[in-house]
């Protein structure tokens, strides 16, 4: 397959396909926007295109806690987030509902579509409109393994959206690997992780006396996602969540939450222990949730019950920025300790006693734990190593 790319540098004109402006939130803008501030300090020409999709209920305003059709905040959002990363003119937003576009990019994108190398749609997020489907090589990534793929088993119409695109990633590494059992829809998974700017996240020193933190949905519920699947459970932090409620008055370690969800439960997790913030307090912009975990001690977190149950190995982007910053992880096992060097740095639990020796480690030799950490990130998550081998990778398939 022929490519435009540019042969004197080797560069490549690619389209990151997200959800900034429908989801303005500090941590989900991390996700994207180190694609494609990876991608640019590779030399890469990319800019980031975001669609509505036909849902006039797509644009989500935190400040008034409500979706609807207007993007107005998540426009503003998207222009002072990309202006401050340096990329304030590499984005465009297309208005499905009002046949608008938006963003200083929206003039020149059907001329930088039809002479792009190839399209990663983060999470499926994005419709293939005419003028991306030019594109040769669309890469699909899947940030939700297990219920992407109950989707696209349930849901034929989503299915057949996956199947415009020509190459398949997956953050659910163990896929089609002994012991994995996340359902099979059919596509050619293969393995991808959240890329982590090294740059962008620069250590600095953990409070010795701070809290474990972390940033966390009780229970995001999903249209036509099914919880149950040819007789096995599937749930989410809120099914995790429940053998750990008591874990605070079980360790001398302070442990936080920034959490959402309207039915988590709140006054029974504060008699626990357990320190509450309002997430979207804590992610108001990009810079805030990097802030909040650089004075965070480390992290805490389980993971949704569907990735533990399937032996999925997600690895959560929220935990390996954490890592960056030099801040060790105690996490749940969802099978990633098949691929992830464990033990310092990165913590794994399965259990309530796990979860309470992993934390009384990292008390004890908390240094050697936060310079394992960014260790970590820079072996496994360094952004131009995850994003050269998803090219080479991406490149080899939809040529095939």
């Amino acid at each position: 397959m022929a490519l435009v790319s540019r042969p004197e540098t080797g560069a490549l004109r690619i389209v990151v396909l997200g959800y900034i402006v429908r989801c303005p939130i500090g941590g989900m803008a991390w996700h994207h926007l180190q694609y494609v501030m990876g991608l640019a300090a590779m030399g890469h020409e990319v800019v980031f295109l975001e669609d509505s999709g036909d849902d006039e209920w797509a644009c989500y305003n935190p400040e008034r806690g409500i979706s609807g059709p207007d993007p107005a905040y998540g426009l503003r959002f998207a222009h002072d987030t990309f202006s401050r990363i340096g990329l304030g003119n590499r984005w465009a937003y297309h208005d499905a509902i009002e046949s608008d576009w938006y963003g200083p990019a929206a003039d020149r994108i059907f001329k930088l579509c039809e002479t792009a190398d190839l399209i990663i749609n983060l999470s499926g997020s994005n419709p293939l409109r005419p003028w991306v489907t030019v594109i040769p090589i669309r890469v699909y990534i899947d940030t939700d393994p297990v219920f992407t793929q109950l989707r696209h088993l349930t849901d034929d119409a989503r299915l057949q959206h996956a199947r415009e695109h020509t190459a398949f990633f997956s953050f659910g590494e163990n896929f089609a690997r002994q012991g994995c059992s996340i359902p099979d829809d059919g596509l050619p998974w293969h393995p991808t992780r959240q890329p982590i700017v090294l740059d962008a996240w620069p250590v600095t020193t953990g409070p010795p006396a701070g809290s474990f933190t972390t940033v966390m949905q009780w229970d995001n519920t999903l249209q036509n996602v099914p919880r149950e699947y040819g007789g096995q459970s599937y749930g989410r932090k809120a099914e995790s969540f429940g053998s750990y409620l008591n874990l605070p008055r079980l360790t001398e370690s302070k442990l936080e939450l920034a959490l959402g969800g309207g039915n988590a439960p709140r006054d029974k997790l504060r008699k626990n222990g357990w320190s509450l913030r309002n997430p979207l307090v804590i992610a108001q912009n990009p810079w805030t949730y990097q802030k909040y975990i650089q004075d965070s001690k480390g992290e805490f977190s389980v993971a949704k019950e569907g990735y533990v149950v399937s032996r999925s190995g997600w690895f959560s982007e929220r935990s390996a920025a954490y890592l960056a910053s030099g801040r060790p992880v105690v996490v749940q096992d969802t099978g990633f300790s098949t691929w992830l060097d464990c033990g310092e740095g990165v913590v794994v639990f399965d259990s309530l006693e796990g979860a309470v020796t992993g934390l009384r480690d990292i008390e004890k030799r908390y240094e050697t734990h936060c310079q394992r950490a960014r260790m970590l990130a820079e072996n496994y998550f360094d952004s131009h190593k995850v994003l050269s081998r998803l090219l080479e990778e991406a490149l080899s398939y939809g040529a095939q």
